[in-house]
């Protein structure tokens, strides 16, 4: 008797185990039961027949997800080591300045509809020194609250994403009904937009998640969205796109191409149209 549960570690069997997922939920059917899965690592929703699961030993789970934590500190300490080689500290007078200058970071608002990534989330943004606030909303839910969070919060720089997959991998690519959540976050780009408009920020929006609806995404009003390759997006991606932005300074423009090398798949996880940056010296 298969004795998977909501919280369990698990892999697909037909597809041979290449991606470990949390069990978000078992719903049960006239047929079999299924389960909706969520990467430990990358941002996608899946569903699966019970019968296909198999559960993930622990030390196999643990291994995996000290090489995320690895990996997130790895990136932390790259970015450290490129701010310091710069002519300024974040948020310090300048002591070689004639005129006492201080540099203010961009300012990012995130929502992610993982409460674990929202965790790792504020732990990169706070590594960094960066002014984040990170809020762990259910992608169904971003687009209902995400005004009211911009005005009282006022980034510079929005970040919607959490989990998302195509149905029918390999079809239907235009159509909005095979992806999981992007009509959450083409909804909640467009609400953001109408925020924009009234307060004339300039905001800088990323959106998206793994296979998730680019072309769409991006018409909608985001600066960079994934996947347009539809395909699977590390967790760190859409961090290191409101890091990139935040530490560059507000005369600067910066392009996909500017960023793409960090990224785990480049231009084919995440792309978009670009945007100044949003860091100021006062």
């Amino acid at each position: 008797m298969n004795k998977i549960k909501k919280g369990d570690m698990v892999a697909r069997k037909s597809y041979g185990k290449d991606i470990i997922f949390t069990v978000k939920n078992i719903i049960n059917t006239k047929k079999e039961k299924t389960a909706i899965l969520k990467g430990i690592g990358d941002r996608i929703e899946a569903d699966s027949p019970i019968d296909d699961l198999e559960i993930v030993d622990k030390q196999i789970v643990n291994k995996r997800l000290e090489r995320i934590h690895q990996k997130m500190n790895y990136k932390i300490g790259k970015a450290k080591e490129t701010r310091g080689t710069g002519n300024y500290k974040i948020g310090i007078v300048m002591p070689n300045h004639r005129s006492k200058e201080k540099i203010v970071t961009g300012k990012i608002l995130h929502l992610d509809g993982d409460k674990k990534y929202s965790q790792k989330s504020y732990y990169y943004y706070k590594k960094l020194g960066l002014n984040a606030i990170v809020r762990n909303i259910p992608e169904y839910r971003q687009p209902r609250v995400v005004y009211q969070l911009l005005k009282m919060y006022h980034p510079d720089i929005l970040v919607i994403t959490g989990h998302d997959g195509m149905i029918k991998r390999g079809t239907d690519y235009h159509n909005i009904y095979n992806y999981r959540n992007s009509k959450y976050f083409i909804q909640t780009v467009k609400e953001a937009r109408k925020y924009d408009q009234e307060s004339n920020k300039h905001l800088v929006i990323f959106a998206g998640a793994c296979q998730s609806y680019f072309e769409a995404i991006i018409s909608a009003g985001a600066n960079f969205a994934s996947s347009p390759a539809r395909i699977l997006i590390d967790f760190l991606d859409p961090l290191v796109i409101a890091e990139k932005i935040a530490f560059t300074e507000n005369y600067k423009y910066i392009t996909i191409d500017d960023i793409a090398q960090e990224l785990r798949d480049g231009k084919k996880g995440v792309s978009g149209i670009g945007a100044n940056g949003k860091m100021t010296h006062k």
